[in-house]
């Protein structure tokens, strides 16, 4: 299965194929139609890799790379088979058995979840994913500056549209020192956001993030721990996929140091079905990919793509890819005879083997292969029998999987959902007291207007009171009863006056004379007369 130098592939005429370790992470390519072999030698690698200490992430798109966490069976369909090829290639080796695995699944269901933060992505990143333009990606760039001045956490794709929005908000202030924000450019990015979160951005984005350091395991016997991605569904989410994959490799080139070409791998990535990935796959992707595939080769990590047809794979990118198993294509269109013509291309000749029309004679399990010698140069392209593997080909059943999800290293540490304080709830409470402060204040101008309202009825009702009591007078004294009664009151006052006049005269004055008496009285009538006229 693996020495400690090289993992045996298969036979070719005898002699033994093997992928050396150290020119393991310089990538590679599984090619072929649907149905020749493809997934048994992925399995066959993946199992090899492990055994030789070699952590291995695969992306699991149909569903049945799951059996690699259990041991294949004699009474398996594909026993016999697998018997008789180990038999005829001579690998006195081959057995059942399993490798150690950690499942994962984007949506929690098929395995523990994963997550990143909107932050650990960040705007760059964020940005090439969404497709923004420069505008719009400036715009995306403030929001993740204002959040940081002002310690709001980005977490989730809520806190992020919670941001814009409060952006929009203080467009004028911030455009002056940052630079212009319109609502355009925040609309669009939200719509971008939008259509992430109807294809499951929500659960990716969020808490407890992933450590990245999950992927890069050993077991307790020192073999590589295999980590399975449940792709099914997720491939039907492309942008949820490509964030998931822009986010990771990102996060590899960031932790891993530089170490050039180690004696083995630090761990090796396969993605399968590698043409629902490139398929209108985002421009940024691809650049991250390309980069990726350039540069991490340093790192001590391996890339291989498992694909239907080479041509499949980027240019830029297949040209980094050295090691090489090709399985059969099919040339029934002008355009498979020039994918088989293009793949013939790509080998090392051997003067042995016609490879344009080997490609179409190759036998279910049986590939071309060629991978790069000891010294980094291609071996010359092979007609070989690709190795029968030990493990379970087919998918585990519901009750196998949720006993390795319980029992693997990795526990309950992210099956359970955070939602901690963070930009959306800080700016939503926010919100909410700068309404209560505008409601309070409003209630208090209201009470205000009124108090100062009913004061002014009151006087206004007060001052037309004084006015109809005036008015009521006057008339009453220009009317004939009032003109009467005035009259009368007069005549009676003058009457009253003189007899009270006269007593009080006399009391005052007594006998002193009759002018005494006189002048007395006259006082006395001009008092009352007084009295009586007002």
């Amino acid at each position: 299965m693996a020495g400690e130098t090289g993992i045996f592939l298969g036979s070719a005429e005898g002699a033994r194929q093997e992928l050396v370790l150290r020119r393991a992470n310089r990538h590679g390519l599984i090619a072929g139609a649907t149905g020749t072999g493809k997934t048994v030698t992925l399995q066959a690698l993946t199992e090899g890799f492990s055994a030789a200490g070699v952590p291995v992430f695969v992306s699991d798109v149909k569903g049945d790379l799951s059996g690699l966490g259990m041991a294949g069976s004699p009474v398996a369909k594909t026993h016999e088979i697998f018997a008789r090829r180990a038999q005829e290639i001579g690998d006195a080796d081959w057995r059942y058995g399993e490798t150690p695995v950690q499942l994962w699944d984007l949506f929690g269901a098929a395995g523990h979840p994963i997550r990143a933060t909107v932050s650990e992505m960040g705007p760059l990143l964020l940005a090439r994913l969404l497709d923004l333009n420069d505008t719009q990606e400036g715009v995306l760039n403030i929001a993740f500056h204002v959040a940081d001045e002002d310690g709001l956490l980005l977490l989730d794709l809520d806190d992020l549209q919670a941001m814009l929005a409060h952006c929009a908000e203080r467009a004028s202030e911030l455009s002056t020192k940052f630079g212009n924000i319109t609502k355009a450019s925040v609309g669009t990015i939200q719509r971008q956001l939008l259509q992430l979160r109807t294809q499951g951005g929500n659960s990716f984005f969020g808490e407890p993030a992933l450590d990245i350091g999950e992927f890069i395991r050993t077991d307790e016997r020192g073999r590589g721990v295999v980590n399975i991605l449940a792709a099914d569904k997720l491939m039907a989410s492309p942008r949820l996929y490509a964030s998931f994959l822009l986010w990771m490799l990102s996060e590899l080139f960031e932790i891993l140091p530089e170490i050039g070409d180690p004696d083995k791998p630090v761990l090796v990535f396969f993605f399968d079905e590698a043409h629902l990935l490139f398929d209108d796959a985002p421009k940024a992707l691809l650049d991250k990919i390309e980069q990726v595939v350039r540069l991490i080769r340093s790192k001590g990590v391996g890339v291989y793509f498992v694909t239907q047809n080479p041509m499949d794979i980027p240019e830029d990118v297949a040209g980094q890819l050295g090691n090489r198993v090709q399985h059969a294509l099919r040339a029934f269109t002008p355009k498979d005879a020039k994918a088989v013509r293009s793949a013939a291309e790509t080998f090392r000749p051997n003067p042995k083997v016609d490879v344009a029309q080997a490609i179409t004679e190759l036998k279910v399990g049986e590939a071309l292969v060629s991978v790069l010698q000891d010294d980094g140069s291609p071996s010359p392209v092979e007609r070989t029998l690709i190795r029968a593997p030990g493990t379970r080909v087919g998918p585990l059943t519901p009750d196998e999987r949720a006993t390795l999800i319980a029992t693997d290293a990795v526990g309950d540490k992210y099956d359970t959902p955070i939602d901690r304080e963070s930009a959306e709830e800080i700016l939503a409470a926010k919100a909410d007291e700068a309404a209560f402060a505008a409601a309070e204040a409003q209630a208090e101008n209201d009470s205000a207007r009124s108090e100062a309202a009913r004061e002014k009825q009151q006087a206004r009702v007060a001052k037309e009171a004084e006015r109809t009591r005036l008015a009521t007078e006057r008339a009453q004294a220009t009317s004939p009863w009032g003109k009467m009664a005035t009259s009368a009151g007069r005549a009676a006052a003058s009457s009253l006056g003189r007899q009270v006049a006269n007593e009080v005269g006399r009391e005052m004055f007594g006998g002193r004379g009759r002018r005494s008496q006189s002048l007395g009285a006259q006082l006395v009538r001009g008092v009352l007369g007084g009295l009586f006229r007002g």
